[in-house]
């Protein structure tokens, strides 16, 4: 059985497997606090650009979007995102047990636009009870979105202007940030990106790590209790240097990039046998995520042989979604040809 459902169904890179092992019988202090996150977090800031980030690592995806915005926002805020975001859709109401409404505006192929933000922004303070409503404190995207679709850095810089305009910062879901960054015709860099918010995370759980995510502060002085935020919402793993080993490796020579351009080189394979095919596609994305159409019937045939996401109910059938990622082969490629 092939498995294209998702990105995250692998262990971890080799080279993350193998540090992992030769670390494995060392003593070092707990929380994050040990030389491999210390590392990790010094090759992070020299891949961004940026000495006076604050670095945090968190375990996995949701736990981080609920800490994160926990923190920043206060008790009556709420956060802004795309109906399509997954703080909205995907997370069982972990925002929302925190206590914050999550503010949802319409999306374009899972992207929100700096005009539609900054228009909901004004008719909010223009509502005279605008005090009697859970106020707007944060905008959330993702990057990619859930689309597999990606920001370009003119919109990230003009949604970016908006948050700036009314004093509330710019979070961005890099749970799959790698695929992203190297997206075909994508013009985003680390560094670009870094300075187009106030806070973002570099996923691992998708992208070569067993697990784990790196949160980035611009400025370290925004969140300076964030690690009790995170003790509060269980995201300080006791053995920290278990996710130090991790990013210090995926930030050695390139390695995070290296392998995120495997996952989009393989999803480009497989769109243009899909082309081929007579497959078409609900979406065009240009990341790791493949969205064809399909019949009933060629849906239940793939599903004998392939794991596979069903995306969303379509008039000639199904929208499915195949992944590739970090460790995708031609092999298997070819493999998945032969079935379609």
């Amino acid at each position: 059985m092939l498995h294209f459902e998702c990105d995250y169904t692998r262990g971890c890179h080799p080279e993350i497997m193998r540090r992992l092992a030769e670390t494995n019988m060392m003593s070092t202090t707990g929380y994050g606090e040990d030389e491999f996150c210390e590392s990790a977090r010094a090759k992070i800031r020299a891949a961004i650009g940026n000495e006076n980030a604050a670095v945090w690592f968190c375990v996995g995806g949701t736990q981080t979007n609920a800490t994160v915005i926990a923190s920043l926002l206060k008790p009556w805020e709420g956060v802004i995102a795309a109906n399509t975001g997954h703080v909205n859709g995907h997370e069982a109401g972990a925002i929302e047990h925190n206590g914050h409404k999550v503010i949802t505006l319409p999306h374009d192929n899972g992207k929100i636009s700096a005009g539609a933000l900054s228009a909901y922004l004004k008719g909010f303070y223009a509502d005279e009870a605008w005090r009697h409503i859970a106020r707007p404190g944060m905008v959330y995207i993702s990057f990619p979105t859930e689309y597999g679709t990606v920001y370009s850095q003119r919109e990230l810089d003009e949604i970016h202007a908006v948050c700036r305009e009314y004093k509330i910062p710019l979070f961005i879901d890099g749970a799959r940030l790698g695929y992203g960054l190297c997206a075909e015709g994508g013009d985003v860099t680390l560094e670009s990106l870094a300075k187009s918010c106030e806070v973002f995370y570099i996923g691992g759980t998708k992208v070569g790590a067993l697990f784990g995510e790196a949160v980035v502060f611009a400025d370290k002085e925004m969140c300076p209790d964030f690690f009790t935020a995170m003790k509060q919402q269980g995201a300080v793993l006791a053995k920290g240097r278990l996710l130090g080993v991790q990013f210090d490796t995926l930030f050695t020579d390139d390695l995070y990039l290296k392998i995120s351009r495997n996952a989009v080189d393989r999803a480009a394979e497989l769109k243009n046998i899909l082309r081929k095919k007579g497959y078409r596609f609900h979406i065009d994305s240009p990341t790791n995520q493949v969205f064809p159409i399909v019949s009933n019937e060629k849906l239940c045939q793939l599903k004998e042989q392939i794991n596979l996401s069903i995306w969303e109910p379509h008039k000639d059938g199904w929208v499915i979604r195949l992944c590739t990622d970090w460790a995708t082969s031609e092999e298997e490629i070819k493999e998945l040809e032969t079935i379609l």
